[in-house]
């Protein structure tokens, strides 16, 4: 199955399960069914529970806030990621801080879908990484799919297992992956387990000890696997790759687990590596003894452009990990 095919199958079974679950945002309905088809067949099914709206993503998301209120557990989306900047308010003002501001328990269980990322040769704004606005935000949860844990059994425990709000991204290549199964990762020599969680963090790794500890999450793990799969073949190294699925707040356990057996690290993410998520990562490693500097992937701090040419220089690219990664070993501290 692929992702898109999780995420919508996920919903058809939410919807049928629960008459408390709606779903809000621009062009929604069939046969448009979203800008990447993920609400494909749910206005036809429940044509009761799905809502059209005018292009204004403050007012999907202050009405997606309310209805939480009333009891629902609305799922509103956001077209483009890009787009977050217009919800700063409702999400970081109101929704985040509702919940707090009453003596009496308040349950407010909104989940905001964006689909984030570049690589399409959309230009400058539609195709941003801005997930990081939203990190650190108290009583807001930063969640980000994968390939490699079932996208549809995150997003149902994102509309069933919490009571506050959730910012869920869904990087726009994954979309047409395959989700992968344990035996397709051993195809490329990798084993996987999954932390127990809400939003389980998945550690990818080679057989024997692992060299070097990779952390990354959504649309980067394709092609930090395939770096990975390149250390091992043409460098020798063992990787670790670990996957959290949970962004904000972050559960720093198996990442510290994994770099305690390795003291090499390389975050890699696809927004710019300067004051990113990779960063507060390395930030909250640093009483861990390392051999070598931590590394940051990331983005050049520029736009994207709409050039494919030029965005490939912009963004972060496999052989970009297979160098950082290298470096952790041949450049030790002085």
């Amino acid at each position: 199955m692929r992702v898109v095919e999780a995420l919508n199958t996920s919903l058809h079974r939410l919807m049928e399960r629960r008459s408390d679950v709606l779903i809000i945002g621009e062009d929604v309905l069939d046969p448009y069914g979203g800008a990447f088809k993920v609400t494909k067949g749910l206005s036809s099914a429940f044509p009761e529970r799905v809502i059209t709206t005018p292009i204004s993503e403050a007012g999907i998301v202050g009405l997606g806030t309310g209805l939480a209120l009333r009891g629902y557990r609305p799922i509103v989306e956001i077209m483009f990621g890009d787009f977050v900047t217009l919800i700063a308010d409702q999400l970081i003002n109101h929704a985040s801080k509702i919940p707090w501001l009453s003596e009496h328990p308040i349950q407010l269980p909104l989940v905001v879908r964006t689909p984030m990322g570049g690589r399409r040769g959309y230009g400058p704004t539609h195709s941003q990484s801005l997930e990081r606005l939203y990190m650190g935000v108290p009583g807001l949860t930063v969640v980000a799919i994968s390939h490699v844990y079932d996208p549809g059994e995150i997003l149902r425990a994102a509309v069933e297992e919490s009571d506050r709000p959730i910012l869920f991204l869904e990087n726009k290549l994954l979309y047409a992956r395959q989700v992968v199964s344990e035996q397709g990762l051993a195809e490329h020599g990798l084993n996987v387990r999954h932390e127990r969680g809400r939003f389980p963090t998945s550690v990818l790794s080679h057989d024997g000890a692992p060299d070097v500890t990779c952390v990354t999450y959504g649309g980067m793990l394709p092609l930090v696997i395939d770096a990975v799969e390149h250390l091992h073949r043409r460098e020798g190294l063992a990787c670790e790759i670990v996957v959290p699925h949970q962004l904000s707040p972050l559960d720093l356990g198996p990442i510290v687990r994994s770099v305690q057996r390795t003291r090499r690290t390389v975050v890699i993410e696809e927004a710019a590596a300067d004051w990113g998520w990779g960063s507060e990562v390395v930030a909250r490693l640093s009483d861990i003894r390392h051999d070598s500097p931590p590394q940051r992937v990331g983005a050049k701090l520029t736009p994207v452009p709409a050039s494919r040419a030029l965005e490939d220089q912009t963004l972060p690219q496999i052989m970009d990990i297979v160098e950082a990664a290298i470096r952790t070993v041949d450049q030790p501290f002085a």
